[in-house]
This record gives structure tokens, C-alpha cells and sequence, in this order.
């Protein structure tokens, strides 16, 4: 593995912790804040833009109790200064008392900016099995 996709794994794998976290303050510094920004949450339509995205995953956390996440990264690619991870997310979360298990198919689309990779578009999909 190279050092490249060793970098946009451990980008990748901020962005989960951060998830699990449920920790905003560190989200802000995965995030890109471009215009362009895009985020996906299964079965919700696209929200665009940083100040929109942010707001949803504080949302997010503020009404979720509990999250783990497992990942089962399927494969990274980078091309210059664009990269993507795809993978599962294997969640379990707790809303309200009530216990969730979930998978979703996801895409994280990262691009490297002064060295550093930011998160530009998260897309969730719900896996039905």
C-alpha cells in the first residue's frame, strides 16, 4: 500500500471517528469547506455547501445517544489530488432507548489540499438484505 492511500485511509478513518464521536469540532477540520461540498445521508436528498452539511451532522448527533461503526473498506483509488474510499458501514446506533443495526454503501470523495486531505462528498446508501 502506498503512502498516498495510507493518508486517505487515515483521512477516511478521522471522518468515522469523528462519526462515532459524535464529535462536531472535529468533523469542521474533515470537512472541506468549499461551496462545493457535497453530503448524502441514506434516503435523504444531497445537501450542498459546508454551513448545510455541518448543520445536518450536528442534527445528527444531537438526536443519536450511541453509534459504532465497523468498516469494510472494499477500495480506495487516488488520482492526483482527488481520491475516493468505498466501502460498507456496518452500523449500530442507539436513538430514543431503541437499539439500530443498519449497513449502508458508501463513497467518500476526499481532495488533497496543502497536503492535507478534506472530505468533499460523503454518499450513503441503505444496504437491503
Amino acid at each position: 500500500m502506498t503512502d498516498e492511500n495510507q493518508a486517505i485511509l487515515a483521512a477516511n478513518q478521522a471522518f468515522y471517528r469523528a462519526f462515532e464521536k459524535r464529535d462536531i469540532a472535529a468533523l469542521d477540520g474533515i470537512l472541506s469547506k468549499g461551496i462545493g461540498t457535497v453530503c448524502i445521508h441514506p434516503g435523504r436528498p444531497a445537501i450542498r455547501g459546508f454551513d448545510k452539511i455541518r448543520s445536518s451532522w450536528d442534527l445528527i448527533f444531537k438526536n443519536t445517544d450511541y453509534i459504532e461503526i465497523d468498516l469494510d473498506v472494499i477500495t480506495t483509488e487516488i488520482n492526483g489530488d482527488i481520491g475516493y474510499v468505498i466501502l460498507v458501514e456496518n452500523l449500530m446506533q442507539v436513538t430514543g432507548g431503541r437499539r439500530i443495526k443498519a449497513q449502508s454503501m458508501a463513497t467518500n470523495i476526499f481532495e488533497r489540499m496543502g497536503g492535507n486531505w478534506y472530505l468533499i462528498h460523503h454518499h450513503g446508501s441503505p444496504l437491503i438484505r
